[in-house]
């Protein structure tokens, strides 16, 4: 009769069926071992539960009473404990949007991002490594408006150019790519260029530049990635198409598996270039699902020539773009980095020196053959060549290795003739390699590439004189 008297329950549902001591154990494990930057497993948790339990002589509970007591934690809480307050940002509803546009340019997202592609020199066809690419879209026609492809990472310099390629005409970038049949119509100078917080998008040069030509800089709000979503999208629609070129990295290790990238690498800087303008124009042919129309239809609908600023000296819109230094005229001329430029036009300046505060210069880090000094009264540039006229165009990064190597001989003080006689050797024992090392085919890739790659290239004076000139030297320097 006792086993049919009413008797006490041990749970029920909603209720606990482990004695509390137990209970304590397994919220203590979960809290220290699950809820930590170390991630355990479920069963690694199971197995901490069970030893401790054991161990104080109590009856382990099974498995999936552990996994019931994980699945009520906060997400959030679980998410922020194991991953970081960064990876919570994905649970959270989106707050805000990409402001509304109405014309084309009034709005131009950019960003920058490696290619999932290994390139091969154009000589040897050796791998050379992956390149990076800028991308400029226009928010209202959803139109790509500039591009950049370099073997540097990004830059001050890298922005300035392809914004020089959003403003500038496409025909004669086209002509040297030998694309004539292709149509990118889309250029212009954009209202705002809407950025992430990257240092090349702080720099001095790039808020000079913009200030001097009406172009409002839009930052993207920190830790918020969907205000960039629409050249996000692009970008990783580009990368995903290129893992169908042979050399693609693929986006991750796993992704790879055993294919050998630089095994099966063909392609070159020019042609992955040409490629990815050809990518451009079937984009731009394409139904967009958020326009209901092709993106070069959107254009050829709302872009008025006669609204769209145009760049009427795309020279001197490129100048406006690189970076920047300010120096005190001299007797001699201006010195930079131990390198004096000059002409007959700085006599004046010359003559009243000491009544002249420093001047504004600016300098393409892939040639520093000549300046660019900003002339105060007329607000225009004036090019200054070395003064000595003989020595070859350099680059940057190679006055800098030069300098450094100088240095290291033991040379305390440092002279230009110096640094162009280091560099004549640094140069030689680059061609002269009996085999090119990747680094030494990527420094020649370099120099060969992005001296054509711009239809706004800062040509050189006519008179310079051609003895001991060398290739132009494409290292851009992160500023």
């Amino acid at each position: 009769m006792t086993d049919l008297a009413p008797g006490g329950s041990s749970g029920g549902r909603g209720k606990t069926r482990i004695p509390s001591e137990v209970e304590a154990i397994v919220a203590d494990v979960i809290q220290s071992s699950y809820l930590s930057r170390q991630k355990r497993s479920i069963a690694a948790i199971a197995r901490e539960v069970k030893m401790q339990c054991v161990k104080l002589g109590y009856q382990t509970p099974a498995r999936n009473t552990i996994e019931t007591r994980i699945r009520k934690l906060d997400p959030k809480k679980v998410t922020g404990s194991r991953e970081g307050y960064r990876a919570t940002k994905r649970l959270n509803p989106i707050i805000g949007e990409t402001p509304p546009t109405s014309a084309p340019l009034e709005r131009v997202q950019m960003d920058h991002s490696p290619v999932d592609v290994i390139v091969v020199d154009e000589v040897s066809r050796e791998p050379i490594g992956r390149p990076s690419l800028t991308l400029a879209i226009d928010v209202f026609t959803r139109c790509i408006v500039g591009m950049l492809l370099s073997l540097e990472a990004p830059s001050a310099t890298s922005v300035g150019l392809c914004l020089a390629h959003t403003a500038c005409s496409k025909d004669a970038y086209l002509r040297r790519l030998e694309l004539e049949d292709i149509e990118w119509p889309m250029y212009g100078k954009p209202e705002i260029i809407h950025v992430d917080n990257a240092a090349e998008f702080h720099s001095d040069a790039l808020q000079r530049g913009c200030e001097q030509h009406g172009i409002k800089q839009e930052f993207r709000p920190i830790n918020e990635a969907h205000f960039g979503g629409i050249i996000e999208r692009v970008i990783g629609t580009a990368m995903k198409m290129s893992h169908e070129l042979p050399g693609t990295t693929f986006s991750n290790v796993q992704e790879r598996g055993t294919y050998n990238s630089e095994a099966k690498a063909v392609l070159t800087l020019h042609e992955l270039e040409k490629w990815l303008v050809l990518a451009v124009a079937s984009y731009h042919k394409s139904n967009h699902a958020g326009l209901q129309m092709p993106p070069a239809s959107s254009w050829a609908k709302h872009a008025n020539p006669e609204t769209i600023a145009s760049v009427r000296d795309p020279r001197a819109f490129l100048i406006d773009f690189l970076p920047v230094v300010h120096r005190n005229v001299g007797r001699a001329g201006f010195v930079i980095d131990h390198i004096t430029y000059y002409a007959d036009s700085l006599k004046p300046w010359i003559a009243s020196r000491d009544r002249l505060d420093k001047f504004t210069i600016r300098r393409d880090p892939r040639d520093l053959s000549r300046v660019w000094v900003l002339d105060p009264p007329s607000n225009q540039y004036i090019e200054l060549p070395y003064r000595s006229i003989s020595n070859p165009s350099v680059t940057l990064w190679e006055h800098k290795k030069a300098v450094a190597r100088l240095r290291e001989l033991g040379r305390a003080e440092v002279d230009e003739p110096a640094i162009f006689r280091m560099i004549e050797k640094m140069r030689l024992i680059v061609s002269t390699a009996e085999k090119e090392s990747k680094r030494t085919r990527r420094e020649i890739a370099r120099r060969n590439h992005l001296s054509e790659n711009e239809q706004c290239t800062l040509v050189p004076p006519k008179n310079r004189q051609k003895k001991a000139r060398a290739k132009r030297f494409d290292e851009i320097e992160e500023w």
